[in-house]
């Protein structure tokens, strides 16, 4: 049974958790619009919950991007190298970009321990602003458990003589 809920995160856990924060968003923003222009009146939690739901969408979906690899790059390089070689090329970045993911996490804990520290709290919901910056390292982590999976998946790929998984082209 755990075995095939890992599966099941693995395969579609940024997905469900992308569409939960972009229903929140999409959800508040509108009740604040009807609010705002048809009642005379709205709330600062509303934009605080839209706004910390967006960080969260944001963090989740570059760990979704490195998964499918869809982030932007400089593909030119892969036609002036044989392509038997740009296996190394795709672990050459994973490598490089995890290497700036680590440097990111470790950077990105340090306003979440002030924020528990001096006990910082959001100015509408008046909760600890530690959850909100937690999306942070939380999507570094989410991106290196990625890149991970991306290299073990081009060696074996590779080593069996697969075509390398290239990602999903913005425009096809």
């Amino acid at each position: 049974m755990t075995r095939a809920l890992i599966r099941a995160i693995d395969r579609n856990g940024e997905r469900y958790l992308l569409l939960v924060f972009y229903t929140l968003v999409v959800v508040v923003i509108g009740v604040e619009v009807i609010r705002r222009f048809v009642l005379s009146f709205s709330s600062i939690w509303g934009e605080e919950i839209a706004r910390f739901a967006f960080i969260y969408l944001t963090w989740i979906g570059a760990s979704a991007g490195v998964k499918n690899r869809s982030h932007i790059r400089i593909d030119v390089i892969y036609s002036w190298v044989p392509e038997r070689h740009h296996v190394w090329l795709y672990i050459l970045a994973d490598v490089a970009t995890m290497a700036f993911a680590v440097v990111a996490l470790y950077y990105s804990l340090i306003p979440i321990i002030t924020s528990i520290n001096f006990d910082s709290v959001t100015d509408g919901l008046r909760i600890n602003r530690s959850f909100f910056l937690v999306a942070v390292p939380l999507g570094f982590t989410m991106t290196l458990v990625r890149l991970v999976q991306n290299i073990r998946r081009d060696l074996s790929d590779h080593k069996a003589g697969r075509p390398i998984f290239r990602g999903k082209k913005l425009f096809e």
